[in-house]
């Protein structure tokens, strides 16, 4: 069963988790990519199609990745190869994810990545 705070919407037969709770507390987490902790973390949401990310629609709030400003730039923007932006921001996914079953923010019935 879902806690009270998480939110849902259905746009085309998939369910988008919101959570405010999840988005502020990446904001308080170091960059899980670099381990800087500048005041510019935020919660960057997967690009991944199979996340649920489409034109005009961002991923469900599980699929973050706590990033700086300069890593989410390199993730969104950056001039690596596809394939090293999508490991990069898994890495900082799996670090962001184990941070917020720590935090108990992370939904009991969501495997971690």
């Amino acid at each position: 069963m879902r806690p009270q705070n998480w939110g849902c919407s259905l746009y085309s037969k998939r369910i988008y988790v919101r959570n405010r709770a999840i988005l502020e507390a990446c904001r308080e987490f170091s960059c899980q990519y670099c381990g800087v902790d500048d005041g510019t973390v935020v919660a960057a949401h997967s690009n991944q199609s199979r996340h649920g990310k489409g034109r005009g629609i961002k991923a469900s709030d599980i699929y973050v990745a706590a990033l700086c400003h300069s890593c989410h730039a390199q993730v969104d923007q950056g001039r690596m190869s596809r394939a090293a932006k999508l490991e990069m921001w898994e890495e900082a996914h799996r670090r962001t994810a184990r941070l917020l079953k720590l935090c108990e923010l992370w939904p009991d019935d969501e495997p971690l990545p």
